[in-house]
């Protein structure tokens, strides 16, 4: 089950990389639970809804690079904290974070994001 998981977060990951809505949307369970726990996050639910969402999303966040720092697994769940950055209205953003993630079928069926919102204000303020 791990190498599943651990498959499934990684080519997630990369289709993130590649910003292509339709591959990251393939990642995914229809049912995909896309979690925020930043206060500019706006959580959603089914693999639809998320799709239609990335285009924005990426294009907001130019350039978009997600580093994989560590990558836990334990079963079905993994862990991954990360180095995101990017470009937003111009000005370069760096942010650790971390994802948690449950995969079901091969699929990411939930994803946690944990980032720090008041660090990419700060960012973007000072840039």
């Amino acid at each position: 089950m791990g190498g599943v998981t651990r498959q499934a977060v990684e080519r997630y990951i990369a289709a993130l990389n590649r910003h292509s809505p339709e591959e990251i949307a393939a990642c995914v369970t229809p049912g995909f639970h896309n979690e925020h726990t930043s206060a500019a996050g706006v959580s959603l639910h089914g693999r639809d809804a998320y799709r239609e969402r990335l285009g924005n999303f990426l294009t907001e966040f130019t350039d978009l690079s997600y580093e994989i720092e560590d990558l836990l697994v334990d079963g079905d769940r993994a862990a991954v904290p990360y180095r995101m950055t990017f470009r937003y209205g111009g000005a370069p953003v760096t942010i650790r974070g971390m994802f948690r993630f449950r995969v079901a079928d091969g699929l990411v069926a939930h994803r946690v994001d944990y980032w720090d919102g008041a660090e990419f204000e700060r960012q973007i303020r000072t840039a």
